[in-house]
Order: structure tokens, then C-alpha cells, then sequence
């Protein structure tokens, strides 16, 4: 049980993490061992976003307080809550990763709070946005898909002006 004292200071660390994040991600770490979820925290932390583990009871008393209707007692697993000020598709795929290799043991994604939006989005949303490629990526290939059609173009010019030079 935790004392009225370190009640009141989870709830001013809840506070302080959720004004400065935009985005909160639910994961159910049943099961994960200790090592296991420092590494995740140490890669969050790279990231710029934080884990921390929190009552739900006390996690919904801060986002009442916060004027967030959402109810975190909602999962029926013990809950931990990432913290992070950046987009979720962002975020989702290191958190995808993990779970993926910690399937065996326990570790899902429940799902995301987009603070900004005020919308809640589901576990397998999420999934799928830690699936896709990064950003670099994904621009990478559009732009390869718009030059497609200028090259092919200009290697056909080429090949037609080496046969007219031949004749």
C-alpha cells in the first residue's frame, strides 16, 4: 500500500508528464521482467518519451483534474503509461518492436491517448501504425515512385537516339 505522501507525489509526477506530453501510449507489462523493461525504458528515453508506472486509480484522478475524459481503469491488467511529447506513429514503432519480442511473456499494447485530439486510439491502430516504415522512408519511396516515370522516359529517348545515330 502506498502511504497518502507518495500517493500525493505520483499524482504531481502524473501531472508534470502529462502537460508536457502529447501523445500517451498503454502497455500491460504482465510478466516482463525487470531487465527487460529497463531496456525499454532506455530506449524511450533516446526517444524522448518516458514509462512510468502509475495506480490507474491515481492516473485517472489526474486526468480528471486535467479535464481528460478518459478512464484508464478501463484495462483489467496492470498498466503502464509512455509519456511522450512526439507523434504516435512516432512512437509505436519501438513500442511495436519490444512487444514483439516479448509477446511470450505478457507484454501487449493496449492502446493510445492522443492528448491533442482528445481521442482514444485502439491496440491494434496502434500495431499497425508500428508496422509502417519511418518517415525518411516512406518519403523515400514516393519520391522513387515519381522519378520512375521521368527515367523510363529518358532511357527510352536515349535507346531511340543511339538508333538513329546508327542508321
Amino acid at each position: 500500500m502506498l502511504t497518502r505522501q507518495q500517493k500525493t507525489e505520483q499524482l504531481e509526477i502524473g501531472k508534470k508528464l502529462l502537460e508536457e506530453s502529447r501523445n500517451l501510449v498503454f502497455v500491460d507489462f504482465t510478466g516482463t521482467k525487470v531487465e527487460d523493461m529497463r531496456t525499454l525504458k532506455k530506449t524511450l528515453n533516446d526517444l524522448g518519451a518516458k514509462l512510468k508506472i502509475i495506480k490507474k486509480k491515481l492516473m485517472r484522478i489526474v486526468f480528471e483534474k486535467q479535464g481528460i475524459d478518459f478512464n484508464p481503469e478501463q484495462f483489467e491488467t496492470q498498466v503502464g503509461v509512455i509519456f511522450t511529447d512526439k507523434e504516435i506513429p512516432e512512437i509505436a514503432a519501438p513500442i511495436y518492436k519490444f512487444a514483439k519480442e516479448k509477446e511470450k511473456t505478457g507484454f501487449k499494447i493496449l492502446g493510445a491517448y492522443d492528448l491533442s485530439e482528445k481521442n482514444f486510439v485502439d491496440s491494434q491502430m496502434v500495431k499497425m501504425l508500428g508496422q509502417l516504415p519511418s518517415r525518411e522512408v516512406l518519403l523515400g519511396q514516393l519520391v522513387g515512385m515519381l522519378t520512375s516515370p521521368i527515367r523510363m522516359f529518358l532511357y527510352v529517348l536515349n535507346e531511340k537516339s543511339k538508333q538513329t545515330v546508327e542508321k
